[in-house]
């Protein structure tokens, strides 16, 4: 079976890094916001070229944490993008806010920007684009939108670290940032992590007390908050796989040009790269119009696929209260019903890309 990610594949090329790394951290007796969760926190921070990282238990934790810093909560309304994983969304709910669903580009799948401004209200107070599969949303529109109706911009850089927008890394633009570090992700732990950046000191110091039950100093209380702390042992194995970030990267777009080039006579669509952005294609996904018969013809010649996402957000049971219906978001709808990913990773070779897209070939003759 070829796997839509070989995360075994990629500790075998660390192997001996990986364990010194986790051995040492133990070894150390530093467990809760050590010296490995602070060089992450600094790493990625330079890496994205903003003053602070804040280092969390989870991506949706980063979100959370980061909507509540901005004092987003009951009454407030706030647009993100229906074609997502669900927490882009439930994390705006969990605050007590409403999401408002804007629908997005048909080629990119980002959030359409040029939709943004119709949907805004009195009660809007953030947008949320999400980078989705890897690829920067129209960032220089979102800005400007949100400059002219006084707003703040969280990106959701969740499926994006190291991806660029006219040369600017994502994390960089908005007012603040989230990533998470998932395994699956591109940079992933071995376990859930995340992390929050950002160039607002007062947003920041106000995150990290979040993140520590309220608390600057243990055990004296300014304000409620969580406990969600990027855990140690997590920090040191990203720090380890943190310097090969760009070479994986590179290789992920690099793969994803082949496989346009070996699927460019099938009746498959393949992504589309804006060309001022670097895609670094957490996910390759394709177009087909008969994507459940491709799905279990490839499963049945041993390649794993993966739909992303079946049903848009809007759609969801639980947002039935928000009284969307089905039409109201083509786009989104027409690609939940078409799209699918295919494997793609790093260690991902050639002969394994020629196989899948042969039996593409041989499913469509």
């Amino acid at each position: 079976m070829i796997q839509l990610l070989d995360l075994l594949a990629q500790y075998e090329t660390m192997k001996d890094e990986m364990k010194e790394a986790v051995i040492s951290t133990i070894e150390s007796g530093h467990y809760i916001l050590g010296p490995q969760v602070k060089k992450l926190e600094e790493d990625i921070a330079r890496y994205c070229n903003v003053k602070h990282g804040i280092g969390v238990a989870n991506g949706t934790d980063a979100l959370v944490l980061t909507l509540k810093a901005f004092g987003i909560g009951e009454g407030d309304e706030v647009i993100t993008s229906p074609f997502t994983f669900f927490a882009s969304a439930e994390t705006i709910s969990q605050v007590g806010a409403t999401p408002v669903f804007v629908d997005i580009e048909p080629d990119t799948y980002n959030i359409d920007a040029e939709k943004i401004e119709e949907k805004i209200t009195e009660k809007t107070k953030a947008i949320i684009p999400v980078h989705i599969f890897g690829q920067m949303c129209d960032m220089d529109r979102i800005m400007e939108i949100a400059r002219k109706h006084n707003l703040i911009v969280i990106e959701d850089a969740c499926q994006a670290i190291g991806s660029e927008y006219k040369g600017k890394k994502a994390g960089s633009i908005g007012h603040a940032a989230c990533f998470s570090f998932f395994p699956t992700k591109n940079l992933g732990g071995y376990g859930d992590g995340g992390m929050i950046v950002t160039n607002d000191d007062e947003l920041a110091a106000k995150i990290r007390m979040l993140r520590f039950h309220g608390s600057k100093v243990k055990y004296y209380h300014d304000m409620l908050g969580f406990n969600s702390r990027l855990d140690e042992l997590q920090a040191a194995i990203l720090n380890v796989k943190f310097k090969y970030l760009d070479e994986w990267n590179n290789k992920r777009n690099e793969k994803a040009h082949i496989y346009n080039e070996l699927l460019k006579d099938t009746s498959c669509k393949v992504p589309t790269e804006r060309e001022y952005n670097k895609h670094i294609y957490h996910l390759y996904i394709i177009q087909h119009e008969k994507r459940e018969e491709l799905i279990n013809f490839l499963k049945e010649n041993g390649v794993a696929t993966g739909i992303y996402y079946p049903v848009p957000l809007h759609l969801q049971n639980v947002y039935k209260y928000l009284g969307y219906k089905e039409g109201d978001l083509p786009n989104s709808e027409y690609a939940s019903k078409r799209t699918f990913a295919i494997p793609l990773y790093p260690e991902l070779t050639l002969e394994q890309q020629k196989y899948v897209a042969n039996k593409i070939k041989e499913f469509e003759s």
